[in-house]
């Protein structure tokens, strides 16, 4: 049985109808501890699947690594349940020499939830974390007929959404190529976010110069945080950001885009990088 999609059995009801019953894949949710040579460090929800690149991407969202040296070694422990079985649900990752560990700011108070990415923070000045890369200096520019195909592009694919229906989506596209590089899932929307930079960082392509990211839901604060840390400077969300999102994005120097459903959209900062004459 597939972990990501598992199956069992409902009934679907019908007004009118006599019940159905049939079998059906839900959006799976386990646990995974990460920890930082040996030390546990956080618990979040999530859907088995890219666990490394969750893992990396994790902690380029939190500051710990920018480079892909930087990030020596990824193993599963022991995470047996009661019937024995190893789930996978242990990742223990190691620094390189040199590399500092994370301090007690990073680390979660208790376990984050599969929709929040800053539940648990020990301290609310850990909640700011510093880019090591800079948005400003990122110049290109994006047709608006490109902005509103990303969704449906990202949409497609979706491989276990069309299963579940119940998941979260992110992508990262690349202007160069105009191509999607990378897409990843997640019953949380932040950690779609970081399996798509913890991918960026294993691939070594970070910083995200030229890129753009798509996510399937709203844009947060978290998520404009995530984008900046793995040096993304546009970020488009099929729904509405947050007025701190927002805030953050003009900050940064970050082109932020809400509500982006052919054949409209909205930008909340930094519309320069739309193509010449949008705006006019």
């Amino acid at each position: 049985m597939s972990r990501s999609a598992p199956q069992r059995r409902v009934w679907r009801v019908t007004v009118g109808d006599a019940p159905v019953s049939r079998r059906d894949s839900l959006a799976g949710e386990e646990p995974l501890e990460i920890r930082v040579q040996g030390r546990s460090l956080a618990v979040t929800m999530r859907t088995p699947g890219d666990d490394f690149d969750l893992a990396a991407g994790f902690l380029v969202s939190e500051g710990v690594v920018s480079r892909r040296e930087e990030l020596t070694a990824m193993r599963y422990c022991a995470g047996a349940g009661d019937d024995g079985v190893n789930r996978y649900n242990v990742l223990d990752l190691s620094l390189a020499e040199g590399v500092a560990a994370p301090d007690d700011s990073v680390a979660r108070a208790f376990f984050t939830t599969s929709s929040c990415g800053l539940c648990g923070k020990t301290s609310i000045d850990a909640v700011r974390t510093r880019s090591s890369f800079a948005l400003h200096d990122d110049h290109f520019s994006v047709a608006p007929d490109t902005v509103v195909s990303l969704p449906q592009r990202l949409r497609e694919a979706q491989a276990v959404f069309d299963k579940t229906g119940g998941l979260h989506g992110a992508a990262l596209f690349d202007l160069a190529s105009e191509e999607i590089l990378v897409v990843r899932e997640d019953v949380g929307r932040h950690n779609a976010v970081d399996k798509v930079m913890g991918w960026a960082l294993r691939e070594g392509r970070l910083p995200l110069r030229g890129t753009v990211l798509i996510v399937s839901g709203r844009a947060s604060f978290e998520l404009v945080q995530k984008a900046a840390m793995a040096g993304v400077a546009m970020l488009c969300a099929v729904s509405a950001p947050s007025s701190l999102a927002a805030d953050l994005a003009d900050e940064l120097g970050m082109t932020l885009v809400g509500f982006v459903r052919d054949p409209t959209f909205v930008i909340y900062t930094h519309h320069e990088r739309l193509a010449p004459g949008t705006m006019a």
